[in-house]
């Protein structure tokens, strides 16, 4: 239950604050959080300005990977925002800062919660004492995990209010919520709501629309729906954005990171004897932690790292769900990549904690991250609540030129469109005559980091590409794999609007070192060396990603050049699949011949556990992996880009696009 909530002698339910709770202010300048935590210092709202507190404060900040691996909230809270470092690399918060400190209230800027769903971030606050939390805006999986526990959200006017002594009417921090989920804040949090839903003593009723075309995500929700229409005994059939619902859920999955604790809530909530539904569609994957033990700064964490282990083999032996542990050290692949291949389906709804489950969308899927609350509640009882989202269309037109792909394509949109936010909290569409010229892999990269920018998920029409593809890894008939294509109805209503895109005219990009969204032209850059170029994760790790590394590093070859001397490449395979892809096109001679270090699937350097992390701050990365917060891999500099661009750098020894025939030109330039 929420402190903050009070209940009046009039029977009202108010939030205030109490008479020595403190309020932490999230500022730019560190000094001052540092002077807060000391107790130096405190401010009031009216006289900070929201310009001055931290951005995009993402939760490998908040809860560093080395944090995530403790199962137990109360453990996880002892190191709050051990992410958050100083220009020296320095914690601004120590063991135990914030922990029992009385802060009940933090505040931050735009975008609070980027990056991972690590529902450890927001648990990291919760025991810490944090009850109330206030920012411009919230990433959306972020204010999800949020509400599943209980945390109220607010704005700088009502803590301006708060810290002048006023009650505030609960109902002003939920009125803007669909019923459903001012339920659950009401409630104290997800796992209390379910047990007054089960009870009986909360409903939730069938939104009922008259016929309206929809997007694919309205209809894969609609054609979810649990909640049956009294007058006829059929779910509803049409739903619009914000409505709530009581959906079914056909599958997910969970990781070595996350298991442990969806295990210790449902033994907590439910009882050791707890069971799960439909263990057929769900799974567990060990692919996260194989290479931290060649990681220095992991080493201390082992025994948290075996006890994961532990716990999710306990979990999975308990509820009999797919089994993808490593055999022999080596994983069957990265959670997404396998999903993906083995059992997401077109019009499937699937949840896995994760963020980059929506990975799955390149499958004609609606596929999203939850928290461990929320993926323990689901996998429990097969359904769950829903909030319809909006969605923003991205018409495909033309084709990508030779030194593209579409990882220039997302950050492209991010740098464009995920900047101003149009992305936030919607579902990307893609669509269009030029979606058919990208094949399912690259689909696959278009939907993985649609959480990058900030949205719900991705998902990309079906066509005779995805039917051919889904047909080579699928014993099901053809015709039972069309039938399940979701598309949308003409006339769908996007709130983010229609946006074509000529694939033509995108140019080779790179996100700087920072965030996703620091999108630049490579032809803009200065000349930047590079110490490692790193080839794999989810988002770089698929079958047409080794054709591109493959494809330059051959060229590359074939004119006597190899990886630059002082670079070091890596290339990581996404999954036993891709790894036997590979070998079987004589890629694994090419990139040895090339100087190239091979990686047996996993996730490892993306999220700085394995080879390819930088190992200070001076060095500089050029990396295919999908996001780039500072520290996540490695205390260096770190540029995304494209499976073409990092390839042609590792063998420049600089960030350089790729063009066929870049070395003959070159070698030719050099002779005269």
């Amino acid at each position: 239950m929420n402190n903050l909530i009070r209940n009046t002698p009039d029977g009202r339910r108010v939030v205030a604050l109490s008479k020595t709770g403190r309020v932490l202010f999230l500022f730019k300048d560190l000094s001052k959080i540092r002077a807060q935590l000391e107790g130096k210092v405190s401010f009031r709202m009216r006289d900070v300005a929201p310009s001055d507190l931290l951005d995009d404060i993402n939760t490998d900040a908040m809860t560093p990977a080395w944090v995530c691996f403790r199962h137990r909230p109360e453990d996880i809270a002892r190191d709050a925002y051990a992410g958050v470092v100083d220009e020296n690399g320095q914690r601004v918060f120590g063991t135990n800062a914030l922990l029992g400190k009385g802060f009940e209230v933090i505040v931050s800027g735009q975008r609070k919660g980027t990056g991972s769903s690590r529902e450890t971030a927001p648990q990291a606050e919760k025991w810490c004492g944090i009850e109330l939390v206030i920012a411009a805006s919230f990433a959306p999986i972020h204010a999800r995990n949020n509400i599943n526990l209980g945390q109220l959200m607010g704005d700088y006017a009502q803590l301006e209010r708060l810290q002048n002594g006023a009650e505030i009417p609960l109902e002003e921090f939920t009125k803007d919520y669909d019923a459903v989920t001012r339920a659950i804040l009401e409630c104290g949090g997800l796992f209390p709501f379910t047990a007054r839903f089960q009870s009986g003593e909360v409903s939730v009723e069938a939104p009922r629309h008259a016929p309206r075309p929809m997007t694919m995500a309205e209809k894969i929700l609609a054609a979810h729906l649990m909640t049956r229409d009294e007058a006829t005994g059929h779910a509803a059939r049409y739903l619009k954005p914000h409505d709530a619902c009581l959906v079914k859920v056909d599958g997910g999955y969970s990781h070595e990171f996350t298991t442990a604790q969806v295990h210790y809530f449902l033994e907590r909530e439910y009882g050791s004897g707890y069971r799960v539904q439909n263990p057929a569609k769900f799974a567990v994957f060990e692919d996260h932690l194989l290479y931290a033990t060649g990681v220095e700064r992991m080493r201390p964490f082992q025994a948290e790292i075996e006890t994961l282990r532990r716990l999710q083999n306990e979990f999975q032996r308990h509820t009999d769900v797919r089994d993808y542990s490593a055999k022999d050290g080596i994983s069957p692949g990265i959670c997404h990549q396998v999903a993906r291949e083995h059992f997401v389906d077109p019009g499937d709804f699937i949840q896995a904690t994760d963020s980059h489950t929506c990975m799955g969308g390149g499958n004609n899927a609606l596929t999203w991250g939850v928290g461990a609350t929320e993926y323990a509640g689901l996998i429990y009882s097969g359904f769950t609540f829903a909030k319809v989202p909006e969605s923003i269309r991205f018409e495909l037109v033309g084709r990508l030129r030779p030194d593209c792909t579409a990882k220039d394509l997302i950050l492209h949109i991010l740098a464009t469109y995920a900047v101003r936010e149009e992305t936030l909290d919607r579902v990307m569409e893609f669509g269009g005559p030029g979606l058919s010229n990208l094949s399912m892999d690259e689909r696959a990269t278009l939907c993985n980091m649609a959480t990058e920018c900030s949205a719900r998920s991705g998902i990309c029409e079906a066509d005779a590409a995805t039917l051919e593809w889904l047909a080579a890894r699928r014993s099901v008939p053809r015709a039972q794999i069309e039938a399940r294509f979701v598309r949308p109805d003409a006339g769908a209503v996007y709130a983010g609007g229609v946006h074509k895109i000529d694939l033509a005219k995108l140019e080779p990009m790179v996100a700087k070192p920072g965030d996703p969204t620091f999108g630049a032209r490579i032809a803009d850059l200065p000349q930047v060396d590079i110490d490692i170029a790193y080839a794999g994760s989810c988002t770089a790790g698929k079958e047409h990603d080794l054709d591109f590394y493959a494809q330059v590093l051959g060229e590359a070859l074939a004119e006597n050049r190899k990886v630059a001397d002082g670079v070091q490449m890596f290339i990581q395979f996404g999954s036993e699949s891709v790894r036997e892809y590979a070998r079987q096109r004589g890629y694994l001679d090419i990139f040895q011949r090339a100087g190239v270090r091979v990686i047996e699937p996993g996730c490892g350097a993306c999220i700085g556990c394995g080879p390819g992390v930088s190992a200070n701050k001076e060095q500089v990365t050029v990396s295919a992996i999908n996001r780039n917060f500072s520290g996540r891999s490695g205390p260096g500099k770190l540029y995304l880009a494209s499976p073409l661009t990092v390839a042609a750098s590792a063998v420049a020894g600089h960030i350089s696009s790729f063009s066929p025939g870049m070395f003959k030109r070159r070698k030719a330039a050099v002779a005269r």
